[in-house]
């Protein structure tokens, strides 16, 4: 299964891509890091669905796994966040999980990584995404 983890930082999804094949883990190659949406209108909007849209279909992506974010408090999302999450969550055909971060931590818990970060060839800004990815993987792949 190929899975596309995604966290939401103010106007831009980070994404990190990853499959899991008989048991091992794979991050297989991607044009795109993080995807921005430009302009807050509905054209922009619009435009970030159909790049987002493109991108999970050329990877054969099966499922896009999107890091909650609290409504509320000091690391509260932002609004834009919350229109980029609903513009993923209406691609046609995609399935997608907002994945909550009491059950990604259980995950991890039970699962921890077992390769350093910076040896997955990732950038720094990718790791929340990733490991999003990973800890779903490990609890529903």
């Amino acid at each position: 299964m190929r899975v596309c983890g995604v966290e939401l930082k103010s106007n831009e999804a980070n994404i990190s891509l990853l499959s899991l094949k008989s048991g091992l883990f794979q991050i297989p190659d991607c044009r795109a890091r993080k995807l921005a949406l430009s302009d807050n209108s509905a054209e922009g909007l619009r435009q970030f669905q159909a790049t987002f849209a493109k991108l999970l279909q050329d990877y054969k992506v099966e499922k896009v796994i999107i890091r909650q974010r609290p409504l509320k408090g000091k690391f509260a999302g932002g609004a834009i966040g919350f229109k980029l999450e609903a513009a993923i969550e209406l691609i046609d055909g995609v399935d997608v999980v907002v994945f909550s971060s009491t059950d990604m931590k259980e995950s991890l818990k039970h699962n921890p990584v077992s390769v350093d970060f910076a040896e997955t060839g990732l950038k720094q800004f990718q790791e929340a995404a990733f490991t999003t990815a990973y800890a779903w993987l490990m609890r529903h792949g």
